[in-house]
């Protein structure tokens, strides 16, 4: 039986029953308002102690606890309870205490009022079991940057200890519904200070990136069909990408950035394109009679995996990013849609259908072994973080929807529990440039 391309686009849309809402419903709020719920345990995690930092009592933003969130949800780090005697960037701290609390680092720093208004945010590192100093940085922001700043505080330790780039100051997309308006959002990492990009009455799904982090392609039925956009993130301006007769969706930007792949059913079944991101004339990538879609760049953009039910089923498949001979990649379960490759190409997540649940699935590539690494039964639409460590995806936990993320191995995972609305399509953005 075929399949409706929309339904294998977001297998989410069709188990939560919302492709066809129509109505106007009053807007979400301005801002979605996430916490961090971190559960399970890791096998190698460093023991760090974030203390006070000094002033940040008179801050909107408690800095360490905002780095502890951020360490705690990559899996790398466990908290060592610090106390509550606040320590500064200048302070000299004695490592023998620091060493009875087996803590292998520390952090202290200072949050300080300008008079114009801004902040000054400060930190330092330590290396508790070398007793070496490991640096640290100061940022002067605006009130609306102290998250910002913390984040990339974040950055900076986890890179330090871990020898990886820290993804704490990227952002995420993501989509809500709530009663019938529907809102494209973009947030830090950790689901905290959203904003909102597009609201409509009408579905907006299949938010991705472009490679510089400055821009979202996306599907509006604003027009009563599905029709991709290109939206400036920082403006808020966008343009018209594709609305040619039929279908248009599943935008993916290729990693140069020069154009996206996308699905179009402008000469009858829903086939592969690819489109300048400038717009003009798309190049047909698939020639099959079956339903290809929601296409995934490899990150050398020599490849592009794809979903297809040319074999009666879901499945997903790979092909030259030029068009060609395609060859299927998945072979567990019967229906398998949504793949995002890691950014070294060596990882493969998607989402299965076991008797009825939608599972996240981790493939390694090289060996095709699969691994489930989610106790949830309605997952959908995983995105790699962009230094790999971590997936992003959507989700219905305890009865309630969730953005969750997840070390590749399963072992860590933080709830970022939304208000305001269902959850869904999250997509991580780039490392900003």
């Amino acid at each position: 039986m075929k399949l409706d391309p929309r339904v294998v686009l977001s297998p989410g849309l069709r188990r939560r029953g919302l492709i066809v809402a129509m109505a106007a419903a009053p807007s979400l709020p301005a801002l979605a308002q996430f916490r961090v719920e971190v559960s399970g345990v890791g096998l190698t995690q460093l023991p760090i102690a974030l203390v006070p930092f000094r002033g940040e009592g008179a801050s909107p933003q408690k800095i360490s606890a905002i780095i502890r969130a951020d360490l705690e949800r990559s899996g790398r780090f466990r908290a060592v309870e610090p106390g509550a005697d606040a320590m500064d960037e200048t302070t000299r701290p004695d490592m023998s205490v620091w060493r009875q609390k087996s803590a292998d680092s520390l952090v202290g720093g200072s949050v300080t009022l300008l008079p114009d208004g801004r902040f000054d945010v400060r930190f330092r590192l330590w290396d508790v079991v070398r007793n070496q100093d490991l640096g640290g940085q100061g940022y002067v922001v605006p009130r609306a940057d102290l998250r910002l700043a913390a984040h990339k505080i974040s950055d900076y330790i986890y890179e330090k200890l871990t020898g990886e780039k820290g993804v704490f100051s990227t952002r995420l997309a993501y989509i809500t519904k709530s009663g019938t308006r529907y809102s494209l959002w973009v947030a830090d990492s950790d689901g905290e200070n959203a904003q909102a990009a597009l609201g409509s009455p009408e579905p907006i799904i299949s938010p991705s990136w472009s490679p510089d982090g400055l821009q979202l392609a996306y599907v509006s039925f604003e027009s009563r069909k599905p029709v991709i956009y290109v939206h400036d993130v920082s403006t808020g301006r966008r343009r018209l990408l594709a609305n040619f007769r039929g279908s248009n969706s599943a935008p993916t930007w290729s990693p140069d950035g020069r154009n996206l792949a996308v699905t179009l059913s402008r000469d009858g079944g829903s086939q592969l394109y690819l489109i300048s991101a400038n717009g003009g004339e798309p190049r047909r990538l698939t020639q099959s009679q079956s339903i290809d879609t929601e296409p995934a760049f490899s990150p050398d953009g020599s490849s592009i995996y794809f979903v297809s039910d040319r074999g009666g089923a879901p499945q997903i498949y790979r092909m030259p990013a030029s068009g060609g001979p395609a060859q299927r990649v998945s072979f567990s379960g019967n229906y398998n849609v949504s793949p995002s490759v890691s950014p070294d190409g060596r990882w493969l997540a998607y989402i299965s259908r076991t008797g009825g649940a939608f599972k996240l699935q981790v493939m390694e590539i090289a060996s095709g072994n699969v691994a489930s690494i989610t106790d949830t039964t309605d997952d959908e639409n995983p995105s790699f973080a962009p230094n790999g460590k971590l997936i992003v995806y959507a989700t219905r936990q305890g009865g309630r929807e969730a953005l969750m993320t997840t070390t590749l191995d399963g072992k860590i995972k933080a709830r970022l529990a939304g208000q305001g609305g269902e959850l869904r399509e999250p997509s991580w953005g780039p490392f900003q440039r």
